[in-house]
């Protein structure tokens, strides 16, 4: 496949070049509540590292078992994980917004010996799925209870002499066990090594030169996630970047601004989300008539970034789902290009993504170098094949094998289809195609798309299988539950959204047309499965809520239905 993975470009090789040659370089920087900060130099997270893997080591664990994370992201999130590597142990970490049911099936499917909790929102919930008599270690940051429960990392560095010198783990060796997030039935394992994710980082760097040395990057998606464990965590061991961490959603432009990330990664809401707050500031015709005056633009240009934190910004990303057309050129006149990313968990999230400078509007692009990649010939289905591949789905060798063709490849489950360039157009999932009653398939998630550009719509899903014309649920975000609560605000709601409808059927065929839209009072929660921890609806629980009504939905003639459940 082109590029051989060196020895020395593995995780604990990385470990031991940066606290032999940059010691005291600042790599992480924790805020601590209250406005503190606390930085952490390769000295001290390795002296930890070391620390904590010596004491995993005293507790009889054996080379191979298993050590779980449930965390937010954190300084010490990372030092536990290596600490897991050096004691020759594999790390399974769990999103830090699983219901306890999940967080049970995790830890008792992966053999977990021993979990660390950290710093968490919801941990009373998520307690009662600890399998009982499993051993605990509290994070700094963790919850009060759980740190008063268990013994605490900050007294077990203190009282333990760090493990000495350097022993290597094999590149095939497993590194770390990542749990899907069940978008269909119960999350599956994916297995990677450290050949797989050395081998994914070098590919990927090469597509992405802003990841340095110089670079900054706030860290904030869940580290359980490929795309943040690959960015932050491996591409920080590649690079030596300092990586910034955030305290919470209510800090979030406080984080941003402490970091003034060189390099950011965000899902496409987060996108819309920045652009709806300066939008509610300077209108976007004010904006756009700024924008063409030659000397005012740069200002203001620099004046928005600066106000996202985002003034030193070379690279920006999105990924996880499509990027509106419309959102790309709106940052693009801003003077942010934003790539898109393709990739799953199953391929340490290094598959495709588009070129800088080069937006290619409703593509991820090419593939990654040493990617290879192909269409089903009948199903459209995208295949790929490359070293960053899994090693499986741990203990289910069967889902393995439907997960690869018989040639090696693997099936993403997305549709896909090539422009005369070669980019790669994702056109929806194999399995959530639906027939209507005319016999035409729709595929939901291009118009879903198009739906979460109306600022009022938090999530949304596009469903209708044996209908006439399919039909879009959606759940408002905070601000417009708020306003459909007094008469004349839902009046407005739904003017827009009758004129969002009829502006999306104007750009779609006839049998993919919505015949409306509805409202559903509930919100759409990982507590009550409707979506999963990285915001993904899951279209059968859906369909389970509320496929009963739709005959009666489709029947009432309008075109925005408000639902009491």
């Amino acid at each position: 496949m082109g590029m051989q993975i060196s020895p020395d470009s593995l995780a604990l090789q990385r470990l031991y070049q940066w606290e032999a040659q940059a010691p005291d370089q600042v790599i992480y920087t924790q805020p601590l509540g209250g406005g503190q900060v606390r930085d952490y130099t390769w000295r001290q997270v390795m002296d930890q590292s070391r620390r904590m893997a010596a004491h995993l080591q005293s507790l009889g664990l054996q080379p191979g078992d298993k050590v779980a994370m449930l965390s937010k992201n954190t300084a010490h999130w990372l030092m536990a994980d290596f600490a897991i590597w050096l004691g020759g142990f594999v790390s399974v970490p769990l999103y830090p917004t699983l219901a306890a049911g999940t967080i049970r099936q995790i830890l008792e499917h992966s053999d977990a010996k021993l979990l660390f909790v950290g710093k968490l929102d919801g941990w009373a919930g998520m307690k009662p799925g600890l399998p009982a008599g499993l051993s605990c270690i509290s994070l700094p940051l963790a919850p009060d209870d759980a740190a008063k429960s268990y013994p605490a990392w900050e007294k077990i560095v203190a009282d333990t002499p760090p493990m000495q010198g350097n022993p290597v783990r094999d590149g095939d060796e497993i590194a770390t066990i990542m749990y899907t997030s069940g978008t269909t039935g119960a999350p599956k394992g994916v297995m990677h090594s450290f050949n797989t994710f050395a081998w994914g980082l070098q590919s990927g760097l090469k597509r992405v030169p802003a990841i340095n040395e110089h670079a900054r990057m706030l860290s904030y998606l869940p580290l359980s996630h490929v795309a943040e464990r690959a960015l932050v965590e491996h591409g920080q061991l590649a690079t030596g970047m300092h990586v910034y961490f955030a305290e919470s959603l209510e800090t979030f432009a406080a984080d941003l601004q402490r970091a003034r990330p060189t390099v950011f990664f965000s899902v496409p809401r987060l996108w819309v989300k920045f652009q709806q707050t300066i939008s509610a500031k300077m209108p976007p015709s004010k904006l756009d008539l700024l924008l063409k005056i030659p000397i005012v633009s740069g200002l203001v240009r620099k004046k928005i970034l600066t106000a996202m934190g985002l003034q030193d910004c070379t690279f920006a990303a999105g990924g996880a789902a499509p990027m509106p057309p419309d959102l790309l050129r709106w940052y693009n006149k801003l003077g942010l290009d934003l790539v898109e990313v393709y990739g799953m968990t199953e391929n340490c999230g290094v598959s495709h993504a588009t070129l800088p400078g080069k937006q290619r509007p409703g593509t991820v692009g090419l593939p990654y170098d040493g990617v290879q990649c192909r269409l089903d010939p009948v199903t459209s289905e995208i295949q790929m094949k490359a070293p960053c591949l899994m090693l499986g789905y741990y203990k289910e060798p069967e889902l393995t094998r439907q997960a690869m063709t018989e040639d090696g490849w693997l099936k993403t489950g997305d549709k896909g289809a090539l422009d005369g360039e070669g980019n790669l157009k994702i056109t929806g999932r194999v399995k959530d195609l639906f027939k209507t009653s005319k016999g035409k398939y729709v595929a939901p998630a291009p118009i879903e798309d198009k739906l979460v550009m109306n600022p009022a719509i938090e999530a949304c899903c596009v469903t209708g299988a044996n209908l006439g014309q399919p039909l879009a649920l959606a759940m408002l975000n905070i601000e417009a539950a708020k306003q459909a609560q007094d008469a004349t605000g839902r009046a407005e709601l739904e003017a827009s959204l009758e004129a969002t409808i009829k502006s999306i059927n104007a750009t779609l065929d006839p049998h993919e047309q919505l015949d409306c839209i509805v409202i559903t009072d509930q919100a759409w929660t990982v507590d009550n499965d409707l979506i999963t921890p990285t915001f993904k609806v899951k279209r059968n629980r859906i369909e389970d809520l509320f496929a009963t009504h739709y005959e009666a939905w489709v029947g009432s003639r309008k075109k925005v239905i408000w639902f009491k459940s």
